[in-house]
């Protein structure tokens, strides 16, 4: 198991290094959750499976991986707040490493299921070897990483690490990985210049016997004043001699005179303290020779295991090593000197009083005597809590005065219940985030309703509490259209087969508002209906509806009917006029338009022909001069308008079906014009001098669905949509949808559009920075028309 700060490391590495998007597309890879919680442990698996996959999507090998991570893995410990801790474990890399074990010990105190490794460092001659113990295999590069960051950011030195050798152990039942690495240290060329002495002779070792310069030379200053020369020329045969001894005496008279600031210790020749007090006051130690038979043990070591007070009984009868992981025997001891020792009382041995309660464990330095060739176990009891205390039926008492272990455990105390505090902190922190998550979610599923009932600029207005006015619209285009032989439809079908039919269709319609940038104002029935040039003005309403409708009639066709199998056919109606709009209601507010306007457009669709986009006179002048191929039907009567000349929008002449549908273009497309044809409505073809162009056979295709990724038609007025606004190439006039100048292609001779994909919701497109043009509170001037039809939503 590791911590989730390991888990942060590699996430913050990886984002750092390679990017965001990086990181994501690996943790979707490896199925693991985007956050991390520091104190929270996870399955080593995660992690592991994490570098793997970071390895094949970043395409490097994963020794490099490991060592990258190992050196960032140093630095992240920094930046968390460890860098004083682990600047003062040694004053050069050698002390650094043997005192890892001790900082891994005290870790524990805050991660106590930390599975920490081992390190031990073994000099032969000149050489230097580091020895890496391991529960898990193949971090070896990690452990590199972290040794050439250290040297590079502590010790100002470069370090070279090979393995030498690498194999798995068995010991205790457990096997783990031991890997030798030969180590070279070279201090950095920038930092070899080292500052002027400070004592006469500088060296690492002996430091207690230098003196310093500048005690020197106020003694030799004194004695050259009152001689002039060498004050000891001394009884040697060499001058190497004499000046050996000139030096000793200079030594001498500088420390006699307490011009030394260094210690100098004095050891006694006897020790004065009897064996009785040393085992009082030392209560935790155990003294064993060669063979591990136990020579003397401290009185509460005694008294919780009773047995070692048996004469030549061996420290392995009674203890187990538990940490570090190698077999109890004097010569492993000896190799991992310089690390800490825990023992552990086997329970057998433990008196039947003791019963089922954790059994006693120590902590301590081993500490060679060459003078008596024995080994002592200087120890306290591992005890981090007052908890572990009482669970091993102890006291305070028991712990000697001047044993650190006391202020330990009444310090952890308190740490340990900061860290659940932290933890708590850290856990209701990440639940805030995943509910802010889903609070913007939900807002995001508010909004898509919101936008759907009313406009989007009209939507922020009311739910910011300002009053929305209703506003006279000089010119806007307004479509309808139904679907041709509705009624009897409805009456061979059952009902669920209609809302199927109609939820198919209008998801293909309401896509296509998106394509043409319309507001679609309500669906009554098989009846929809759409207006372009409102609540934001446009100049191109009029170009904007009529490619709706030219792509409605395409869309249709790719729809069955329940009854024939055949597609579906659909009469499409449109007219340009003025307009009043705004919201009525409060506690269900509607975005209502009020015109003559809306009652000729329904009367375009009624008179209408199934298959065709019929136009009035108002949208043909609007439309004339564009690229749309138009065709007179001829003077009709329409109800409650007298006679009127109609017209036919046949094709738009510079925009293929690709682009009036909002697909990405397939392969290589003709740019010639796309005709809703009988091919596709199943009625005859085109009369009277319309262009006999026939559609694509009808079919679902890719590209169809509602879902699928759309190409928004960009227009010389198009407001900003989402991402980067493309706008077509070449001429300034593009009203209609299409280029009607100078023509730059893509690679696939189509003039160039902004892709819009799936997950791009229409509703969050941004508000046109431009007012509308709306005038408040006014009225429509009364025409000797029908009597104005109010349209809700």
């Amino acid at each position: 198991m590791v911590y989730g700060f390991i888990n942060l490391c590699l996430k913050s590495l990886v984002v750092e290094k390679f990017g965001e998007e990086a990181w994501e597309n690996i943790r979707h890879q490896a199925d693991v959750e985007d956050s991390f919680m520091t104190y929270t442990y996870y399955d080593d698996v995660h992690t592991m499976t994490l570098i793997d996959v970071a390895c094949q999507s970043l395409a490097v090998e994963k020794s490099t991986v490991l060592m990258l991570f190992g050196e960032f893995f140093f630095e992240f410990c920094v930046r968390s707040g460890y860098d004083h801790m682990l600047r003062t474990l040694g004053g050069n890399l050698v002390e650094f490493i043997e005192n890892l074990d001790s900082l891994h010990s005290y870790l524990t105190l805050a991660y106590d299921k930390m599975n920490a490794p081992s390190f031990r460092l073994e000099k032969v001659d000149s050489n230097m070897f580091l020895h890496y113990y391991s529960d898990r295999k193949g971090l070896a590069p990690m452990v590199i990483g972290i040794v050439k960051a250290v040297a590079r950011d502590f010790f100002q030195s470069e370090v070279t690490m090979d393995i030498l050798s690498e194999d798995r152990e068995e010991e205790r039942t457990r096997k783990k990985e031991h890997v030798v690495f030969s180590v070279t240290q070279r201090r950095l060329g920038g930092t070899a210049t080292q500052k002027p002495p400070k004592y006469v002779a500088q060296s690492h070792k002996g430091s207690e016997q230098q003196i310093r310069k500048e005690d020197v030379e106020n003694v030799l200053s004194k004695l050259a004043q009152q001689n002039g020369v060498c004050p000891f020329p001394g009884n040697g045969t060499t001058p190497k001699v004499k000046a050996k001894r000139c030096w000793d005496k200079l030594r001498g008279i500088v420390t006699m005179g307490k011009l030394t600031s260094v210690f100098q210790p004095i050891y006694p020749d006897d020790l004065w303290m009897d064996p009785r007090t040393f085992c009082n006051i030392l209560p935790f130690h155990i003294i064993f020779d060669q063979q591990l038979q136990i020579k003397q043990s401290g009185i509460n070591i005694q008294r919780i295991v009773p047995g070692i007070q048996t004469i030549n009984i061996k420290v392995n009868d009674y203890f187990e090593l538990i940490h570090p992981e190698i077999p109890l025997s004097f010569e492993q001891i000896k190799k991992f000197i310089n690390s800490q020792f825990i023992l552990e009382a086997k329970r057998l041995m433990m008196p039947a009083a003791w019963g089922g309660r954790p059994t006693l464990q120590l902590r301590g330095q081993m500490i060679w005597m060459p003078g008596i060739q024995c080994m002592i176990y200087m120890c306290s009891p591992k005890l981090t809590s007052l908890k572990e205390l009482e669970e091993r039926n102890m006291y305070m008492s028991e712990i000697a005065l001047h044993d650190v272990t006391r202020d330990l455990i009444l310090l952890n105390q308190q740490r340990l219940a900061e860290i659940e505090l932290a933890k708590q902190l850290e856990e209701k922190k990440e639940e805030l985030r995943m509910m802010s998550e889903a609070l913007q979610e939900e807002q995001k599923r508010t909004d898509m309703l919101l936008y759907s009932m009313l406009p989007r600029q009209v939507a922020n207005k009311l739910r910011e509490g300002r009053k929305v006015e209703a506003g006279e619209y000089d010119e806007v285009t307004i479509l309808f259209s139904d679907i041709v032989t509705f009624t009897n439809i409805c009456a061979m079908c059952k009902p669920i087969q209609i809302v199927q039919l109609l939820n198919e269709m209008y998801l293909r319609f309401d896509r296509l508002t998106t394509v043409h940038d319309v507001y679609k104002v309500e669906t009554i029935g098989d009846a929809y209906m759409v207006v372009g040039g409102l609540p934001v003005p446009v100049k191109s309403h009029a170009e904007r509806v009529a490619n709706m409708g030219l792509g409605m009639q395409m869309a249709a066709g790719h729809v069955k009917s329940p009854v024939t199998g055949k597609p579906i056919q659909i009469r499409v109606g449109i007219h340009t006029g003025p307009v009043v709009a705004g919201v009525v209601g409060e506690k269900m507010p509607r975005y209502c338009l009020f015109g003559d306007t809306v009652n000729t457009a329904s009367r375009m669709e009624s008179h209408g022909v199934p298959g065709k986009v019929h136009i009035s006179p108002a949208t043909y002048k609007a439309l004339r001069g564009k690229s749309f191929i138009i065709k007179e039907r001829g003077e009709i009567s329409v109800k409650g308008k007298g006679p009127m000349y109609t017209y036919y929008v046949v094709a738009n002449g510079e925009a293929t079906e690709d682009m009036l549908m909002g697909r990405p273009p397939r392969s290589r497309r003709s740019s010639r014009s796309i005709t809703p044809s009988p091919a596709k409505t199943g009625g005859a073809e085109e009369e009277k001098g319309g262009q006999n162009l026939k559609s694509p056979a009808s079919g679902k295709v890719k590209g169809d669905e509602p879902d699928s990724d759309m190409v928004v038609m960009v227009y010389e007025d198009s407001h900003e949509v989402s991402g980067q606004q493309v706008n077509p190439p070449g001429s300034t006039n593009t009203c209609n949808g299409v280029n009607k100048g100078k023509k730059q292609k893509e690679a696939d001779g189509t003039p160039k559009r902004r892709t819009l994909s799936s997950e791009d919701d229409p509703v969050n497109l941004p508000a046109d920075p431009r007012p509308p043009k709306a005038k408040p509170k006014s009225k429509l001037k009364k025409e000797k028309t029908e009597s104005k039809l109010c349209v809700i939503l």
